[in-house]
């Protein structure tokens, strides 16, 4: 009897070992199972975070660029006024005068292949170019591209507008090829 005493306290005594044992491993799978919820709900919540994050900077990113182009933009212009007044430097900001339809350019001198004239026309004029010289092309290549020879153009919106003489002839282009040209910018309803 002292035998069986014996093993039923020992057999107690495991037993008491095994639920402590089984109910400290509750608690550490509770304790793993919450950690590895809260790390996904925080994993979850800075995915999020980190795409409004994202996209912020992207934004910034975005304005900058823009207000790069725009910086850009102006020093092109401000290089274009500047390069008007000289008849044999490219790009040129061409400007028409108050109650002027026509811009005339005397003796311009095409220094490389091509020249570009930036303009800022009004929404609905319509433009016009002409080149006494045969052998350059004019075409309207920004905000589309047009082909004066076909006609006048359109303007469609206030923007920038880039019209390229370039030369076009069948013979070798002398280094300083002179030519003169006239742009027309008329309203809608005189054209």
């Amino acid at each position: 009897m002292k035998n069986q005493r014996s093993t039923m306290k020992s057999y107690h005594k495991l037993n008491n070992e095994k639920q402590s044992f089984l109910h400290s491993n509750y608690k550490y799978g509770a304790l793993f199972t919450s950690a590895l919820m809260s790390v996904l709900l925080i994993s979850a919540c800075s995915t999020e975070m980190s795409s409004e994050n994202n996209m912020i900077v992207t934004d910034k990113a975005d304005r900058h660029i823009q207000s790069s182009k725009e910086i850009e933009d102006s020093i092109k212009n401000s290089y274009a006024r500047l390069a008007s007044k000289r008849s044999d430097v490219c790009p040129k900001l061409i400007q028409e005068e108050t109650g002027n339809q026509v811009i005339e350019r005397i003796s311009e001198v095409m220094v490389n292949d091509y020249c570009d004239y930036f303009l800022y026309p009004r929404e609905g004029q319509r433009l016009n170019v002409k080149v006494d010289n045969r052998q350059i092309e004019a075409l309207l290549i920004v905000p589309t591209l047009h082909n004066f020879a076909n006609g006048n153009y359109k303007v469609t919106s206030y923007d920038k507008h880039v019209i390229r003489l370039s030369y076009n002839g069948a013979t070798h282009k002398p280094e300083h090829f002179v030519y003169d040209v006239t742009l027309k910018i008329s309203d809608a309803k005189y054209s």
